[in-house]
């Protein structure tokens, strides 16, 4: 009786008789679990998340020795540099590139054969040349980069530059005028590219600087001194005469007439002389207005 009595002492006010009373220790308990079941479903679904993640987007394969080659190989012909001017200047005057031969007679009327270089500059297919490639000729035949060959006359001449301009009487299939450019935007030091046929080899490049302007020339043979020259080391020899000067854009700036040579020997020792294309085709008619 005494018990009973107790027990209902301690239960509290308006539980009912036969409900059990929840401790503090069992309250406490209820909460850590929920917080772990909490915590444990929120590690699942991290997991499932870098689970799916992986499956959707996979990492990349390690990088293998070939990889690593190849990265290499495609990183070293990234850099390789880009042609040289010369060949580009020389693919741009190719197709205007004329070779020129002349058969004449000397003053003491002996046969002469002369070869010479020449370039295309205008659509009516006028050549610009070097006057004595031309002189007293009897008969000129020209021959066109397509390899069409054609006779032609002298339509105009400039003695005192040693500058003709010729007419051919057949025109190629495709006819490809030069660009004239501007010598005067020259200085020196700047790249200078002589194109034409020494000793007959067609179609030959050389490459060097303008050395310097304003020069004078005394022509082989005569008292004739030319003047306002274009002084240049690119490599000229006998048949260069005639070809077109070059900057490095392939733009013809001059036409090749001379070298210079104490010895008095043929040959080049580093001096060769152009005309400046504003004279030469200036002067000539025909030739593009500037």
């Amino acid at each position: 009786m005494a018990s009973s009595i107790l027990k209902e002492k301690n239960r509290p006010a308006g539980a009912p008789a036969n409900e059990s009373v929840a401790t503090p220790g069992a309250e406490r308990l209820r909460l850590n679990l929920k917080r772990a079941l909490l915590f444990a479903s929120g590690a699942v679904a991290a997991l499932l998340g870098l689970f799916a993640y992986n499956v959707l987007f996979p990492p990349a394969p390690p990088l293998t020795a070939g990889d690593v080659n190849t990265a290499v190989a495609n990183a070293m012909a990234s850099a390789t540099p880009a042609p040289a001017y010369s060949a580009q200047v020389y693919q741009i005057i190719q197709p205007s590139l004329v070779l020129i031969q002349s058969k004449g007679k000397t003053s003491g009327g002996d046969e002469e054969d002369k070869l010479g270089s020449g370039v295309v500059i205008s659509d009516q297919g006028a050549v610009l040349t070097a006057l004595h490639v031309v002189e007293n000729a009897s008969e000129i035949q020209l021959t066109f980069a397509d390899g069409t060959q054609s006779a032609a006359q002298v339509a105009s001449s400039q003695p005192d530059q040693d500058i003709a301009m010729l007419t051919p009487a057949t025109l190629p299939g495709v006819l490809v005028p030069a660009v004239l450019g501007n010598p005067n935007a020259m200085q020196v030091g700047d790249e200078a590219y002589a194109v034409g046929n020494p000793f007959g080899l067609y179609g030959s490049l050389s490459a060097g600087v303008i050395s310097g302007f304003n020069r004078s020339f005394h022509t082989e043979g005569s008292d004739k001194i030319i003047t306002g020259l274009i002084q240049i080391d690119s490599a000229v020899n006998p048949g260069n005469s005639g070809g077109p000067l070059l900057n490095r854009y392939g733009h013809v700036i001059g036409i090749v007439i001379g070298i210079l040579n104490p010895t008095k020997e043929d040959f080049f020792v580093g001096i060769g002389f152009a005309v400046p294309i504003t004279t030469a085709a200036g002067g000539a008619a025909g030739a593009p207005q500037y």
